[in-house]
Protein backbone atom coordinates (compact mmCIF):
# COMPACT_ATOMS: atom_id res chain seq x y z
CA UNK A 1 0.00 0.00 0.00
CA UNK A 2 1.24 3.25 -0.70
CA UNK A 3 1.24 5.57 2.09
CA UNK A 4 0.35 9.89 2.04
CA UNK A 5 4.05 10.82 2.48
CA UNK A 6 5.01 7.92 -0.44
CA UNK A 7 3.15 10.46 -3.11
CA UNK A 8 5.31 13.37 -1.54
CA UNK A 9 8.36 11.88 -2.20
CA UNK A 10 7.54 10.83 -6.10
CA UNK A 11 6.15 14.36 -6.55
CA UNK A 12 10.06 15.56 -5.13
CA UNK A 13 11.63 13.53 -7.19
CA UNK A 14 9.24 14.10 -10.29
CA UNK A 15 8.29 10.26 -10.61
CA UNK A 16 5.17 8.50 -11.19
CA UNK A 17 3.95 5.95 -7.93
CA UNK A 18 5.56 2.44 -8.97
CA UNK A 19 3.16 -0.57 -10.28
CA UNK A 20 5.80 -3.40 -8.43
CA UNK A 21 5.51 -4.26 -4.80
CA UNK A 22 8.18 -3.49 -2.08
CA UNK A 23 9.62 -6.92 -2.37
CA UNK A 24 9.20 -7.34 -6.29
CA UNK A 25 11.42 -3.76 -6.44
CA UNK A 26 14.31 -5.04 -4.48
CA UNK A 27 14.43 -8.58 -5.80
CA UNK A 28 14.25 -6.82 -9.33
CA UNK A 29 17.45 -4.63 -8.10
CA UNK A 30 19.26 -7.36 -6.37
CA UNK A 31 19.27 -9.50 -9.86
CA UNK A 32 21.76 -6.58 -10.91
CA UNK A 33 24.01 -7.83 -8.09
CA UNK A 34 27.05 -10.26 -8.51
CA UNK A 35 28.95 -9.90 -5.38
CA UNK A 36 30.91 -13.01 -4.91
CA UNK A 37 30.32 -15.42 -8.49
CA UNK A 38 34.25 -14.50 -9.99
CA UNK A 39 35.48 -15.85 -12.89
CA UNK A 40 38.46 -15.37 -14.90
CA UNK A 41 38.74 -14.56 -18.53
CA UNK A 42 40.60 -12.08 -20.92
CA UNK A 43 40.14 -8.57 -21.02
CA UNK A 44 38.73 -7.52 -24.60
CA UNK A 45 40.85 -4.60 -24.31
CA UNK A 46 44.74 -5.34 -23.50
CA UNK A 47 43.91 -9.26 -23.98
CA UNK A 48 45.45 -10.27 -20.22
CA UNK A 49 43.98 -12.43 -17.97
CA UNK A 50 41.47 -10.68 -15.55
CA UNK A 51 39.49 -11.52 -12.58
CA UNK A 52 35.83 -10.58 -13.22
CA UNK A 53 32.41 -10.70 -12.12
CA UNK A 54 31.51 -11.99 -15.97
CA UNK A 55 31.84 -15.01 -16.87
CA UNK A 56 33.96 -16.28 -20.28
CA UNK A 57 30.63 -17.03 -21.77
CA UNK A 58 28.43 -13.93 -21.34
CA UNK A 59 28.22 -11.98 -24.83
CA UNK A 60 30.00 -8.55 -22.84
CA UNK A 61 32.87 -6.49 -23.60
CA UNK A 62 34.80 -6.33 -20.90
CA UNK A 63 37.81 -4.29 -19.98
CA UNK A 64 40.31 -4.82 -17.05
CA UNK A 65 40.30 -2.27 -14.24
CA UNK A 66 43.24 -0.55 -15.84
CA UNK A 67 41.98 -0.45 -19.15
CA UNK A 68 38.47 0.46 -18.22
CA UNK A 69 39.73 3.79 -16.46
CA UNK A 70 42.14 4.88 -19.13
CA UNK A 71 41.66 7.17 -21.44
CA UNK A 72 42.52 4.90 -24.27
CA UNK A 73 38.63 4.47 -25.13
CA UNK A 74 35.30 6.86 -25.09
CA UNK A 75 31.98 5.91 -24.63
CA UNK A 76 30.30 8.60 -26.86
CA UNK A 77 31.96 6.81 -29.57
CA UNK A 78 29.08 3.95 -28.69
CA UNK A 79 26.23 6.78 -28.91
CA UNK A 80 22.98 6.62 -31.16
CA UNK A 81 19.71 8.57 -31.32
CA UNK A 82 16.67 7.56 -29.92
CA UNK A 83 14.55 5.37 -32.52
CA UNK A 84 10.66 6.49 -31.18
CA UNK A 85 9.38 3.61 -33.14
CA UNK A 86 10.92 1.28 -30.45
CA UNK A 87 10.92 0.75 -26.68
CA UNK A 88 13.47 2.72 -25.22
CA UNK A 89 14.52 0.25 -22.84
CA UNK A 90 15.33 -2.46 -26.00
CA UNK A 91 17.33 0.28 -27.25
CA UNK A 92 19.43 0.54 -24.47
CA UNK A 93 19.41 -2.88 -23.65
CA UNK A 94 21.27 -2.78 -27.11
CA UNK A 95 23.31 -0.26 -25.88
CA UNK A 96 24.51 -2.07 -22.95
CA UNK A 97 25.95 -5.39 -24.49
CA UNK A 98 27.87 -2.79 -27.04
CA UNK A 99 30.17 -0.49 -24.73
CA UNK A 100 32.78 -1.79 -22.61
CA UNK A 101 32.12 -2.92 -19.06
CA UNK A 102 34.39 -2.49 -15.90
CA UNK A 103 35.37 -6.17 -14.75
CA UNK A 104 34.09 -5.24 -11.25
CA UNK A 105 32.28 -2.92 -9.82
CA UNK A 106 35.50 -0.86 -7.65
CA UNK A 107 37.03 1.68 -7.45
CA UNK A 108 40.54 1.07 -8.95
CA UNK A 109 42.60 4.06 -8.45
CA UNK A 110 42.02 3.32 -4.50
CA UNK A 111 42.90 -0.48 -4.26
CA UNK A 112 46.22 -1.51 -3.06
CA UNK A 113 47.21 -5.42 -3.58
CA UNK A 114 43.68 -6.15 -3.48
CA UNK A 115 42.22 -8.06 -6.91
CA UNK A 116 40.06 -9.83 -5.41
CA UNK A 117 37.40 -7.93 -4.01
CA UNK A 118 34.31 -6.34 -5.35
CA UNK A 119 31.72 -3.76 -4.53
CA UNK A 120 34.49 -2.38 -3.23
CA UNK A 121 36.70 0.74 -2.81
CA UNK A 122 39.86 2.39 -0.72
CA UNK A 123 41.24 -0.88 0.35
CA UNK A 124 44.91 -2.45 1.65
CA UNK A 125 45.94 -5.76 1.49
CA UNK A 126 42.29 -7.03 1.11
CA UNK A 127 41.49 -10.79 -0.10
CA UNK A 128 37.33 -11.76 -1.20
CA UNK A 129 35.84 -9.16 0.29
CA UNK A 130 32.72 -7.55 -1.10
CA UNK A 131 30.34 -4.45 -0.45
CA UNK A 132 33.22 -2.94 1.76
CA UNK A 133 35.43 0.35 1.84
CA UNK A 134 38.78 1.43 3.98
CA UNK A 135 39.85 -1.82 5.00
CA UNK A 136 43.50 -3.03 5.71
CA UNK A 137 44.35 -6.65 5.72
CA UNK A 138 40.39 -8.30 5.29
CA UNK A 139 39.70 -10.78 4.34
CA UNK A 140 36.39 -13.49 3.78
CA UNK A 141 33.73 -10.76 4.54
CA UNK A 142 30.45 -8.42 3.53
CA UNK A 143 29.30 -5.41 4.45
CA UNK A 144 32.54 -3.64 5.67
CA UNK A 145 33.33 -0.22 6.49
CA UNK A 146 37.01 0.74 8.32
CA UNK A 147 37.96 -2.40 9.07
CA UNK A 148 41.31 -3.61 10.11
CA UNK A 149 43.01 -7.08 10.25
CA UNK A 150 40.08 -9.56 10.52
CA UNK A 151 38.38 -12.43 8.85
CA UNK A 152 35.07 -14.21 7.82
CA UNK A 153 32.65 -11.25 9.06
CA UNK A 154 29.47 -10.09 8.00
CA UNK A 155 28.43 -6.57 8.52
CA UNK A 156 31.47 -5.60 10.75
CA UNK A 157 32.48 -1.48 11.05
CA UNK A 158 34.86 0.68 12.65
CA UNK A 159 36.59 -2.79 14.33
CA UNK A 160 40.10 -4.32 14.23
CA UNK A 161 41.38 -7.78 15.24
CA UNK A 162 37.84 -9.66 14.54
CA UNK A 163 36.71 -13.20 13.48
CA UNK A 164 33.72 -14.69 12.93
CA UNK A 165 31.28 -11.85 13.55
CA UNK A 166 27.86 -10.94 12.47
CA UNK A 167 26.78 -7.58 12.70
CA UNK A 168 28.93 -5.58 14.91
CA UNK A 169 30.95 -2.58 15.17
CA UNK A 170 33.62 -0.34 16.75
CA UNK A 171 35.08 -3.99 18.44
CA UNK A 172 38.40 -5.05 18.93
CA UNK A 173 39.37 -8.41 19.52
CA UNK A 174 36.09 -9.84 19.38
CA UNK A 175 34.88 -12.92 17.84
CA UNK A 176 32.43 -15.46 17.27
CA UNK A 177 29.85 -12.72 18.09
CA UNK A 178 26.62 -11.18 16.69
CA UNK A 179 24.90 -7.94 17.27
CA UNK A 180 27.49 -6.00 19.46
CA UNK A 181 29.14 -2.91 20.17
CA UNK A 182 32.03 -0.73 21.15
CA UNK A 183 33.31 -4.12 23.00
CA UNK A 184 36.89 -5.90 23.37
CA UNK A 185 38.07 -9.15 24.17
CA UNK A 186 34.76 -10.51 23.70
CA UNK A 187 33.62 -14.37 22.31
CA UNK A 188 30.77 -16.39 21.46
CA UNK A 189 28.53 -12.82 22.42
CA UNK A 190 24.97 -11.42 21.24
CA UNK A 191 23.59 -7.93 22.31
CA UNK A 192 26.42 -6.92 24.41
CA UNK A 193 27.39 -3.15 24.21
CA UNK A 194 30.67 -1.73 25.86
CA UNK A 195 31.98 -5.10 27.32
CA UNK A 196 35.42 -6.72 27.61
CA UNK A 197 36.64 -10.38 28.61
CA UNK A 198 32.66 -11.62 28.20
CA UNK A 199 32.23 -15.41 27.06
CA UNK A 200 29.09 -16.58 25.88
CA UNK A 201 26.85 -13.93 26.92
CA UNK A 202 24.08 -11.99 26.04
CA UNK A 203 22.50 -8.79 26.57
CA UNK A 204 25.25 -7.00 29.16
CA UNK A 205 25.82 -3.51 29.09
CA UNK A 206 29.43 -2.77 30.35
CA UNK A 207 30.15 -5.22 31.92
CA UNK A 208 33.34 -7.15 32.56
CA UNK A 209 34.42 -10.94 33.44
CA UNK A 210 31.09 -12.46 32.65
CA UNK A 211 30.81 -16.38 31.75
CA UNK A 212 27.04 -17.14 30.35
CA UNK A 213 25.97 -13.76 31.60
CA UNK A 214 27.63 -15.08 35.22
CA UNK A 215 30.20 -12.34 36.59
CA UNK A 216 33.58 -14.10 37.90
CA UNK A 217 36.81 -12.49 39.36
CA UNK A 218 39.38 -11.31 36.47
CA UNK A 219 41.89 -14.77 37.60
CA UNK A 220 38.40 -16.88 37.45
CA UNK A 221 37.82 -15.95 34.32
CA UNK A 222 40.99 -16.34 33.12
CA UNK A 223 41.40 -19.70 34.17
CA UNK A 224 37.98 -21.02 33.06
CA UNK A 225 39.01 -19.33 29.43
CA UNK A 226 41.68 -21.57 29.29
CA UNK A 227 39.39 -24.06 29.82
CA UNK A 228 37.12 -24.30 26.79
CA UNK A 229 40.56 -24.56 24.29
CA UNK A 230 39.15 -21.85 21.93
CA UNK A 231 42.35 -22.95 20.17
CA UNK A 232 40.73 -26.54 19.18
CA UNK A 233 38.39 -27.00 15.87
CA UNK A 234 36.18 -29.82 18.10
CA UNK A 235 35.74 -27.19 20.75
CA UNK A 236 35.13 -24.15 18.87
CA UNK A 237 32.32 -26.70 17.24
CA UNK A 238 30.85 -28.32 20.60
CA UNK A 239 31.19 -24.08 22.06
CA UNK A 240 28.88 -22.55 19.24
CA UNK A 241 26.15 -25.50 20.27
CA UNK A 242 25.93 -24.68 23.66
CA UNK A 243 26.04 -20.83 22.84
CA UNK A 244 22.85 -21.05 20.60
CA UNK A 245 21.02 -22.92 23.38
CA UNK A 246 21.66 -20.43 25.82
CA UNK A 247 20.68 -17.35 23.34
CA UNK A 248 17.71 -18.81 22.59
CA UNK A 249 16.41 -18.92 26.32
CA UNK A 250 17.08 -15.10 26.69
CA UNK A 251 15.52 -11.95 25.46
CA UNK A 252 15.85 -10.70 21.88
CA UNK A 253 14.42 -7.25 20.46
CA UNK A 254 12.28 -6.82 18.03
CA UNK A 255 14.69 -5.41 15.74
CA UNK A 256 18.09 -4.76 15.38
CA UNK A 257 19.03 -1.38 16.09
CA UNK A 258 21.14 2.03 18.36
CA UNK A 259 20.22 5.20 18.00
CA UNK A 260 17.65 5.49 15.90
CA UNK A 261 14.42 7.93 15.89
CA UNK A 262 11.18 7.11 14.15
CA UNK A 263 12.57 3.89 12.19
CA UNK A 264 11.09 0.85 11.49
CA UNK A 265 12.82 -1.76 9.95
CA UNK A 266 15.97 -4.07 11.21
CA UNK A 267 19.61 -3.83 11.33
CA UNK A 268 19.40 -0.06 11.17
CA UNK A 269 21.48 2.19 13.03
CA UNK A 270 22.25 5.89 13.37
CA UNK A 271 19.11 6.69 10.89
CA UNK A 272 16.09 9.38 11.59
CA UNK A 273 12.42 9.24 9.21
CA UNK A 274 13.20 5.89 8.33
CA UNK A 275 10.37 3.22 7.18
CA UNK A 276 11.24 -0.65 6.44
CA UNK A 277 15.22 0.04 6.25
CA UNK A 278 17.94 -2.88 6.05
CA UNK A 279 21.14 -3.11 7.23
CA UNK A 280 21.71 0.45 6.58
CA UNK A 281 23.45 3.75 8.83
CA UNK A 282 23.25 7.29 8.66
CA UNK A 283 20.09 7.71 6.98
CA UNK A 284 17.68 10.19 6.79
CA UNK A 285 13.72 10.51 5.86
CA UNK A 286 13.78 7.12 3.45
CA UNK A 287 11.80 4.32 2.99
CA UNK A 288 12.73 0.83 1.32
CA UNK A 289 16.49 1.15 1.82
CA UNK A 290 19.13 -1.62 1.93
CA UNK A 291 22.77 -1.92 2.36
CA UNK A 292 23.94 1.45 2.91
CA UNK A 293 27.14 1.46 4.69
CA UNK A 294 28.85 4.80 4.68
CA UNK A 295 27.10 7.98 5.74
CA UNK A 296 25.54 10.02 4.96
CA UNK A 297 21.73 9.16 2.78
CA UNK A 298 18.74 11.19 2.60
CA UNK A 299 15.99 11.66 0.60
CA UNK A 300 15.81 7.94 -0.73
CA UNK A 301 13.15 5.46 -1.71
CA UNK A 302 14.20 1.82 -3.19
CA UNK A 303 17.71 2.70 -2.72
CA UNK A 304 20.24 -0.77 -2.52
CA UNK A 305 24.23 -0.34 -1.46
CA UNK A 306 26.50 2.47 -0.97
CA UNK A 307 25.89 5.93 0.73
CA UNK A 308 28.52 8.04 1.39
CA UNK A 309 26.67 11.68 0.90
CA UNK A 310 23.99 10.48 -1.54
CA UNK A 311 20.84 12.23 -1.08
CA UNK A 312 17.43 12.20 -3.66
CA UNK A 313 17.70 8.69 -4.91
CA UNK A 314 15.13 6.98 -6.05
CA UNK A 315 15.31 2.84 -7.25
CA UNK A 316 18.86 2.83 -7.47
CA UNK A 317 21.83 0.05 -7.12
CA UNK A 318 25.58 0.71 -6.28
CA UNK A 319 25.15 4.51 -6.59
CA UNK A 320 27.12 7.06 -3.98
CA UNK A 321 29.80 9.33 -2.55
CA UNK A 322 28.31 13.23 -3.03
CA UNK A 323 25.61 12.09 -5.31
CA UNK A 324 22.45 13.59 -5.91
CA UNK A 325 19.31 13.55 -7.53
CA UNK A 326 19.58 9.51 -9.46
CA UNK A 327 16.57 7.61 -10.60
CA UNK A 328 16.52 3.98 -12.22
CA UNK A 329 20.16 3.93 -12.47
CA UNK A 330 22.78 1.20 -11.50
CA UNK A 331 26.71 2.12 -10.03
CA UNK A 332 26.87 5.38 -10.89
CA UNK A 333 29.40 7.26 -8.65
CA UNK A 334 31.24 9.34 -7.57
CA UNK A 335 29.67 13.10 -7.71
CA UNK A 336 27.21 12.63 -10.22
CA UNK A 337 23.37 14.14 -10.40
CA UNK A 338 20.52 14.53 -12.25
CA UNK A 339 20.86 11.31 -14.12
CA UNK A 340 18.16 8.62 -15.15
CA UNK A 341 18.57 4.74 -16.49
CA UNK A 342 21.57 4.86 -16.61
CA UNK A 343 24.94 2.29 -15.66
CA UNK A 344 28.30 2.98 -15.06
CA UNK A 345 28.30 6.58 -14.73
CA UNK A 346 31.65 8.20 -13.32
CA UNK A 347 31.56 11.89 -12.16
CA UNK A 348 28.93 12.80 -15.16
CA UNK A 349 25.02 15.00 -14.78
CA UNK A 350 22.49 15.39 -16.92
CA UNK A 351 22.49 11.71 -18.03
CA UNK A 352 19.71 9.98 -19.56
CA UNK A 353 20.07 6.07 -20.61
CA UNK A 354 23.42 5.90 -20.89
CA UNK A 355 26.27 3.14 -20.50
CA UNK A 356 29.56 3.62 -19.38
CA UNK A 357 30.30 7.30 -19.52
CA UNK A 358 33.42 9.36 -17.50
CA UNK A 359 32.76 13.35 -16.86
CA UNK A 360 29.90 13.99 -19.10
CA UNK A 361 26.87 16.14 -19.17
CA UNK A 362 23.89 16.05 -21.37
CA UNK A 363 23.89 13.03 -22.83
CA UNK A 364 21.61 10.69 -23.82
CA UNK A 365 22.06 7.02 -25.23
CA UNK A 366 25.68 8.08 -25.12
CA UNK A 367 24.83 11.01 -27.39
CA UNK A 368 26.04 14.30 -26.69
CA UNK A 369 23.30 17.22 -26.64
CA UNK A 370 23.30 20.93 -25.87
CA UNK A 371 21.67 21.95 -22.88
CA UNK A 372 18.44 22.95 -24.72
CA UNK A 373 18.17 20.20 -26.80
CA UNK A 374 18.59 17.41 -23.76
CA UNK A 375 15.99 19.66 -21.68
CA UNK A 376 13.49 19.28 -24.63
CA UNK A 377 14.42 15.62 -25.89
CA UNK A 378 14.26 14.23 -22.15
CA UNK A 379 10.40 14.92 -21.84
CA UNK A 380 9.20 13.30 -25.15
CA UNK A 381 11.55 9.78 -24.33
CA UNK A 382 9.32 10.00 -21.15
CA UNK A 383 6.40 9.96 -22.71
CA UNK A 384 7.25 7.99 -25.37
CA UNK A 385 8.01 5.49 -22.31
CA UNK A 386 4.90 5.43 -21.01
CA UNK A 387 3.30 5.06 -24.56
CA UNK A 388 5.51 2.60 -25.84
CA UNK A 389 6.66 0.23 -22.53
CA UNK A 390 8.83 -2.81 -22.80
CA UNK A 391 7.11 -5.79 -22.34
CA UNK A 392 9.18 -8.64 -20.79
CA UNK A 393 8.79 -12.46 -21.71
CA UNK A 394 6.74 -12.97 -18.99
CA UNK A 395 4.14 -10.11 -19.94
CA UNK A 396 5.37 -7.35 -17.05
CA UNK A 397 5.28 -3.58 -18.30
CA UNK A 398 7.65 -1.94 -17.81
CA UNK A 399 6.96 1.91 -18.45
CA UNK A 400 8.58 4.99 -16.98
CA UNK A 401 9.01 5.09 -13.23
CA UNK A 402 10.46 1.06 -13.05
CA UNK A 403 13.75 0.07 -12.91
CA UNK A 404 15.70 -1.94 -15.14
CA UNK A 405 13.53 -4.75 -16.05
CA UNK A 406 15.18 -8.10 -14.47
CA UNK A 407 15.72 -9.35 -18.21
CA UNK A 408 18.50 -6.47 -18.71
CA UNK A 409 20.69 -7.33 -15.98
CA UNK A 410 24.10 -9.09 -17.27
CA UNK A 411 24.36 -11.93 -14.58
CA UNK A 412 22.18 -15.04 -14.03
CA UNK A 413 19.28 -15.15 -11.53
CA UNK A 414 21.10 -17.44 -9.33
CA UNK A 415 24.63 -15.87 -9.82
CA UNK A 416 23.21 -12.78 -7.49
CA UNK A 417 21.70 -11.46 -4.24
CA UNK A 418 17.97 -11.84 -5.31
CA UNK A 419 18.71 -15.56 -5.52
CA UNK A 420 20.49 -15.15 -1.44
CA UNK A 421 17.41 -13.13 -0.51
CA UNK A 422 14.57 -14.28 -2.30
CA UNK A 423 15.49 -18.25 -3.38
CA UNK A 424 14.65 -20.01 -6.40
CA UNK A 425 14.90 -23.40 -7.78
CA UNK A 426 16.12 -23.81 -11.10
CA UNK A 427 12.11 -24.57 -12.17
CA UNK A 428 10.83 -21.74 -10.83
CA UNK A 429 13.99 -19.68 -12.28
CA UNK A 430 12.46 -20.70 -15.87
CA UNK A 431 8.82 -20.51 -14.71
CA UNK A 432 9.27 -16.40 -13.85
CA UNK A 433 11.80 -16.60 -17.59
CA UNK A 434 14.39 -15.43 -15.79
CA UNK A 435 18.17 -16.96 -16.62
CA UNK A 436 20.11 -20.20 -14.77
CA UNK A 437 23.28 -20.57 -15.26
CA UNK A 438 25.04 -23.92 -13.38
CA UNK A 439 28.12 -22.41 -11.43
CA UNK A 440 31.29 -23.06 -12.91
CA UNK A 441 33.45 -25.92 -11.42
CA UNK A 442 37.62 -25.33 -11.01
CA UNK A 443 39.58 -28.45 -11.76
CA UNK A 444 42.06 -29.20 -8.63
CA UNK A 445 43.16 -32.54 -7.15
CA UNK A 446 42.49 -32.23 -3.56
CA UNK A 447 45.78 -32.94 -1.36
CA UNK A 448 44.40 -32.91 1.96
CA UNK A 449 40.64 -33.74 3.49
CA UNK A 450 39.25 -31.41 5.97
CA UNK A 451 39.21 -34.70 8.68
CA UNK A 452 43.06 -34.91 7.92
CA UNK A 453 43.44 -30.95 9.18
CA UNK A 454 45.20 -30.54 12.70
CA UNK A 455 42.70 -30.08 15.66
CA UNK A 456 44.46 -27.05 16.99
CA UNK A 457 46.19 -24.13 15.54
CA UNK A 458 49.66 -24.86 17.06
CA UNK A 459 49.63 -27.94 15.13
CA UNK A 460 49.47 -26.30 11.41
CA UNK A 461 52.64 -26.25 9.61
CA UNK A 462 53.19 -23.40 7.73
CA UNK A 463 53.19 -25.66 4.69
CA UNK A 464 49.59 -26.00 4.94
CA UNK A 465 49.31 -23.01 2.92
CA UNK A 466 50.81 -25.41 -0.29
CA UNK A 467 47.74 -27.94 0.52
CA UNK A 468 44.21 -28.31 -1.70
CA UNK A 469 41.63 -28.63 1.01
CA UNK A 470 38.66 -30.54 0.69
CA UNK A 471 35.77 -28.11 1.99
CA UNK A 472 34.17 -30.31 4.44
CA UNK A 473 30.35 -28.73 3.38
CA UNK A 474 30.19 -28.59 -0.54
CA UNK A 475 33.24 -30.86 -1.18
CA UNK A 476 35.13 -28.31 -3.34
CA UNK A 477 38.70 -27.01 -3.30
CA UNK A 478 39.88 -24.22 -1.13
CA UNK A 479 43.38 -23.00 0.09
CA UNK A 480 44.63 -21.43 3.35
CA UNK A 481 46.33 -18.01 2.13
CA UNK A 482 49.05 -16.69 4.49
CA UNK A 483 47.42 -13.68 5.86
CA UNK A 484 44.72 -16.10 6.85
CA UNK A 485 47.46 -18.42 8.50
CA UNK A 486 48.98 -15.20 10.38
CA UNK A 487 45.83 -14.03 11.37
CA UNK A 488 44.49 -17.24 12.87
CA UNK A 489 47.79 -17.90 14.84
CA UNK A 490 47.53 -14.21 16.33
CA UNK A 491 43.93 -15.39 17.81
CA UNK A 492 45.35 -18.38 18.72
CA UNK A 493 41.98 -20.10 16.51
CA UNK A 494 41.94 -23.21 14.49
CA UNK A 495 42.00 -23.97 10.78
CA UNK A 496 38.09 -23.92 9.43
CA UNK A 497 37.18 -26.81 7.59
CA UNK A 498 34.74 -24.80 5.23
CA UNK A 499 35.08 -22.92 2.17
CA UNK A 500 34.86 -19.29 2.08
CA UNK A 501 31.36 -19.14 0.32
CA UNK A 502 30.35 -22.10 2.82
CA UNK A 503 31.21 -19.68 5.74
CA UNK A 504 29.38 -16.93 4.44
CA UNK A 505 26.45 -18.66 3.85
CA UNK A 506 26.70 -19.69 7.84
CA UNK A 507 27.07 -16.22 8.67
CA UNK A 508 24.00 -15.68 6.14
CA UNK A 509 21.63 -17.77 7.44
CA UNK A 510 22.06 -16.25 10.95
CA UNK A 511 20.48 -13.11 9.79
CA UNK A 512 16.80 -12.02 9.88
CA UNK A 513 15.05 -12.32 6.56
CA UNK A 514 14.19 -8.90 4.77
CA UNK A 515 10.67 -9.17 5.56
CA UNK A 516 8.39 -7.93 7.79
CA UNK A 517 5.79 -9.58 10.16
CA UNK A 518 3.27 -7.80 12.08
CA UNK A 519 3.69 -9.41 15.90
CA UNK A 520 2.71 -8.78 19.79
CA UNK A 521 5.44 -8.36 22.25
CA UNK A 522 6.02 -11.71 23.88
CA UNK A 523 6.59 -10.30 27.23
CA UNK A 524 3.17 -11.93 29.38
CA UNK A 525 3.44 -10.22 32.63
CA UNK A 526 6.24 -11.50 35.10
CA UNK A 527 7.58 -13.68 32.24
CA UNK A 528 8.11 -14.68 28.50
CA UNK A 529 4.45 -16.57 27.25
CA UNK A 530 6.87 -19.62 26.83
CA UNK A 531 7.46 -19.46 30.29
CA UNK A 532 11.34 -20.09 29.57
CA UNK A 533 12.35 -16.59 30.51
CA UNK A 534 11.48 -14.68 33.76
CA UNK A 535 11.61 -10.88 34.05
CA UNK A 536 13.64 -9.41 36.31
CA UNK A 537 11.81 -6.02 36.98
CA UNK A 538 7.98 -5.14 36.96
CA UNK A 539 7.06 -4.30 34.01
CA UNK A 540 4.57 -0.89 32.49
CA UNK A 541 1.80 -3.66 32.12
CA UNK A 542 2.28 -5.26 35.20
CA UNK A 543 0.75 -8.94 35.54
CA UNK A 544 -0.81 -8.16 32.30
CA UNK A 545 0.49 -9.47 28.69
CA UNK A 546 2.21 -6.70 26.85
CA UNK A 547 -0.03 -4.68 24.50
CA UNK A 548 2.42 -2.82 22.32
CA UNK A 549 2.65 -4.48 18.19
CA UNK A 550 5.57 -4.15 15.97
CA UNK A 551 6.81 -4.85 12.59
CA UNK A 552 9.06 -7.25 12.89
CA UNK A 553 12.16 -9.81 10.76
CA UNK A 554 11.64 -12.15 13.46
CA UNK A 555 9.13 -14.86 11.64
CA UNK A 556 6.25 -16.05 14.63
CA UNK A 557 7.47 -19.95 13.95
CA UNK A 558 11.31 -18.52 15.24
CA UNK A 559 12.40 -20.09 18.70
CA UNK A 560 13.76 -16.59 19.96
CA UNK A 561 11.66 -14.76 22.57
CA UNK A 562 10.62 -11.38 20.96
CA UNK A 563 9.78 -8.42 23.25
CA UNK A 564 8.76 -5.07 22.62
CA UNK A 565 11.50 -1.62 22.61
CA UNK A 566 10.19 -0.65 26.06
CA UNK A 567 9.63 -4.05 27.64
CA UNK A 568 13.62 -4.97 26.31
CA UNK A 569 14.67 -2.12 27.96
CA UNK A 570 13.38 -2.91 30.94
CA UNK A 571 14.80 -5.64 31.49
CA UNK A 572 18.25 -5.12 29.70
CA UNK A 573 19.59 -1.69 30.32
Amino acid sequence: MIEPEDFDFYEKMDVPPPTFCPECRLQRRLSFLNERFLYKRNCDCCNKEIVTYYSSDKPITVYCPSCWWSDQWDGMGYGRECDFSRPFLEQLRELFYSAPHMALSVDYPSLVNSRYVNYAGHLKNCYLIYVADYCDNVHYSNILAHDKDSMDCTMLGESELCYGNINCGKCYKVFFSEDSTSCHNVYFSKYCVGCSHCFGCINLRNKSYYIFNRPYSKSEYERRLKEFKLNSYTSIENLKKKVLTFWHRNLHKFMHGQHNVNVTGDYVYHSKNLRKGYQVRYVEDGKFCQFITLQSTKDAYDYTEYGNNAQRIYECVSVGEGVDTIRFSYQCWPNCSDIEYSMFAISCSGLFGCVGLKKKQYCILNKQYTKQEYETLVPKIIQHMKDMPYIDKKGRVYKYGEFFPVELSPFTYNETLAQEYFSLDKKEVYKQKYVWEEPEKGHYTITLKSEALPDRIEDAPDTIVDEILECSACKGAVRIIKPELKLLRHFRLPLPRKCPNCRHQDRFSRLNPVRFWHRTCQCAGKQSENRVYKNTVEHFHKSKHCPNEFETTYSPDRKEIVYCEKCYQQEVV
